[in-house]
């Protein structure tokens, strides 16, 4: 008799196969709705201090309703803003539309210092509302249409500025055929104060007047050939032509603009011209801002390569230039983290930097150009600062990683003095927070919770951290009634076999331990963050609804993030080809060992952007372990993608490192199934990083699959691409043809 060999999926149990069914996606398509979509009560309270006052408002929309309450932080109560019927009622009244009370959504809401008086904008108008008596609403007029603003890749070039008037009012600056010109205002006379701008050389308009308004500065710009990105909209609208569109994009390589510092003496004409030793390979040139003594420019000086960065100061008598602060790393500059505070004294300036390992606060001394002394220290990392308080010489800052008995990445906020002394946590309450201070730093609102204990509101002393009230709790009792359960934390060692990775995991709410469940890892590793969320999400929508289909969906920090310290993240130095996946990889195999139903043998991968990037990446070069793969939007090659980005990793010149990272030029390594889905409008990377993927694939003669999304820009698939990515899963992990579209009902 001859043997028949049947596919391993036929030979599991039945209990193992009831997955990816149309009953699976029903309940997938219906979570967010089950879930209420995160709207549950208390749990988003976002604070508005009003101005000089210690009240804030805040709306908490829970159960398809919006409620405006104001809270006194003096006397701990809280009312309504305003008589939501009584609103209602009068919009109604003056719209001519049916205003629900329970539903009033009105956008940047302001109120006065007696709070009798609100300003906020609804249904295209500007409205005045008084709270007090019956309530008095007043049509401001149509919301003004603010101009278009330019895309994010477009280099201001620093030509539309208005002329500047001198600080007595008695002269006006401005830049006319590339040269700076002076206007007397009281003769009207005009005096041109140079000759040598031209339309490769100009005068920049954006001129800084020295605060004694005896000179100007400005920068004189040598502008470069732009590069271009061209998108073809195929779809526009119903019957009409494509369009083309042509966008601004700056990438690897590229020349740049180089920017010249200089002061003019406006009374006798005078030009200072430095020079640009100490910053002549610019990435780019911040300022230049005036001294407050009016002796001197200050600028930041951004190197291409981004291993240096200086602070400088310019001289206004001689034209000669000094380091004020100088940051160099052999590898980079987070340059984007940096914080500068000059102190009113001129004396002293506040500076960040990762030089010990983390990012933390040093006290400069002005005049040597030297650290005075280092703020804060520890194996911690410093986030955002706050606040500086000059008088009382203290900083408020957030940190994550102080204590040690929790997630390190969970985010608290901190005060401590200018000498370093007396660091003082504000938000002492176990989880991550988000504070928000009074206008005086008296109080601050504090909210705090994690991916699975629910948002905690409270007012707190400022000073002491101490909690004063307690605002709000979330009720997650409908949730729970609705079958929720919290994604679990969990932790497990990375490639070193040492260094704990925090991740996170969704089982389906009808989780079945008797049950093997594949893994899909939902992958955004890119540099230069953290990703994992920390605080309470209802409903996650890039892993609660995909769990619902038969899968534990997981996602984990891994080595070359962010927030845990400078080495850590330094892992992705013209190594983004690493993508962090040795440490997922590792992490993954923990909780199967674990937790047997875990099936690691059944592994899948899928992100967006540079998520997109790594989750192609994992089946080139990891095909032992990741099984499939559907990557949106990835920035496949570092060479076609935006310059800052990946200069800031990859370094500068391009060099092998860009190679080895690249999707393109190792997609013959294909051996895994791989859905590659690019938005047609993508101005975020250029969509032709997907297509030069596609295209080595075909010449490869490699099997994939290609979705293309007509109108869409940079996106992890939208619903089309969502629907594709659960069938392309269950399908390559689940081994089932998954329900035919027009048989899911939800």
């Amino acid at each position: 008799m001859k043997k028949i060999l049947l596919p391993a999926l036929m030979l599991m149990p039945l209990a193992m196969r009831a997955q990816g069914t149309l009953e699976d996606y029903n309940r997938a398509y219906s979570l967010a709705k089950k879930y209420n979509y995160g709207k549950v009560a208390n749990a988003r309270i976002a604070p508005h201090w009003i101005e000089n006052t210690h009240s804030f408002w805040y709306v908490n929309e829970a159960d398809d309703k919006s409620e405006y309450t104001l809270f006194n932080a003096d006397t701990h109560k809280s009312a309504p803003l305003f008589n939501h019927k009584a609103l209602a009622a009068a919009l109604s009244a003056q719209t001519g539309k049916d205003i629900n009370p329970a539903d009033i959504t009105i956008e940047y809401l302001r109120g006065n210092a007696k709070g009798d008086t609100l300003h906020f904008n609804f249904d295209g108008i500007q409205w005045i509302y008084a709270t007090k008596g019956k309530g008095s609403l007043i049509n401001n007029g149509a919301i003004p249409q603010p101009a278009p603003q330019p895309h994010w890749m477009v280099v201001n070039e620093e030509k539309d500025a208005e002329p500047v008037v001198s600080p007595d009012g008695s002269k006006t600056a401005f830049v006319r055929d590339n040269n700076v010109w002076l206007r007397d205002n009281n003769t009207r006379n005009e005096t041109q104060l140079t000759s040598d701008g031209t339309i490769g050389n100009y005068y920049s308009s954006w001129i800084q007047w020295s605060p004694d308004g005896s000179k100007i500065a400005m920068n004189k710009i040598r502008p470069v050939e732009k590069r271009y990105v061209y998108y073809v909209e195929s779809s526009p609208a119903q019957g009409s032509q494509p369009i083309l569109h042509k966008q601004e994009y700056a990438k690897p390589g590229d020349e740049l603009r180089f920017k010249l510092p200089v002061i003019i003496d406006v009374e006798s004409g005078k030009n200072l011209v430095p020079a640009t030793t100490l910053f002549n390979s610019q990435y780019d040139l911040y300022g230049p801002i005036w001294n407050t003594d009016s002796k001197g420019i200050t600028f930041e000086y951004n190197e291409r390569g981004h291993k240096n960065y200086r602070v400088l100061e310019m001289s206004a008598e001689d034209a000669s230039v000094r380091p004020l602060i100088e940051e160099n790393h052999d590898k980079y500059v987070n340059y984007s983290r940096i914080f500068r505070h000059m102190l009113e004294d001129g004396k002293r300036i506040i500076w960040s930097s990762e030089r010990d390992n983390y990012n933390h606060l040093y006290m400069y001394d002005r005049a040597t150009g030297k650290p005075a002394h280092q703020i804060t220290k520890g194996d911690w990392y410093v986030r955002k600062v706050v606040n500086i308080d000059e008088p009382n010489e203290k900083i408020y800052f957030s940190a994550n990683g102080v204590n040690k008995d929790e997630d390190p990445y969970f985010i608290r906020y901190y005060s401590i003095n200018f000498d370093g002394s007396g660091m003082t946590d504000l938000t002492p309450a176990s989880g991550t927070h988000t504070a928000t201070f009074s206008p005086d730093f008296k109080y601050l609102v504090d909210t705090w919770s994690t991916v699975s204990e629910p948002p905690v509101t409270a007012l707190r002393d400022a000073a002491t951290g101490k909690e004063i009230s307690r605002i709000a709790e979330a009720d997650i009792t409908p949730l729970l009634e609705a079958g929720w359960t919290a994604p679990e934390v969990f932790v497990a060692p990375g490639r070193d076999g040492k260094t704990p990775m925090w991740g996170i995991i969704y089982r389906p709410s009808n989780f079945d331990p008797e049950k093997k469940y594949p893994v899909v890892e939902y992958i955004y590793q890119g540099p230069g963050d953290q990703y994992v969320p920390k605080s309470f999400i209802a409903f996650n929508r890039n892993m609660s609804a995909l769990a619902e289909l038969g899968f534990m969906v997981v996602m984990v920090d891994g080595m070359g993030t962010s927030f845990r310290s400078r080495e850590f993240e330094n892992v992705c130095y013209k190594n983004l080809v690493d993508a962090g996946l040795p440490d997922h990889i590792a992490w993954i195999k923990a909780a199967g060992e674990k937790y047997p139903y875990i099936d690691t043998e059944r592994v899948g991968i899928y992100g967006g952007s540079a998520g997109g990037q790594e989750s192609t990446t994992a089946v080139l070069h990891h095909p032992e372990f990741y099984k499939a793969a559907y990557s949106a939007c990835g920035c496949h090659d570092n060479r076609m993608d935006k310059i800052w980005w990946n200069e800031q990793w990859l370094g500068y010149p391009i060099d092998e490192s860009y190679i080895a990272a690249s999707n393109v030029e190792n997609a013959h390594l294909l051996t895994r199934p791989l859905m590659l889905v690019v938005g047609e409008l993508d101005d975020n990377v250029d969509p032709a990083s997907t297509m030069q993927v596609a295209d080595a694939l075909i010449k490869a003669n490699k099997d994939f699959e290609l979705v293309v999304l007509p109108g869409a820009r940079h996106t992890l698939g939208e619903s089309f691409g969502e629907h594709k990515r659960y069938d392309f899963f269950v399908r390559h992990l689940l081994g089932v043809n998954p329900p035919a579209w027009s048989e899911i009902t939800y």
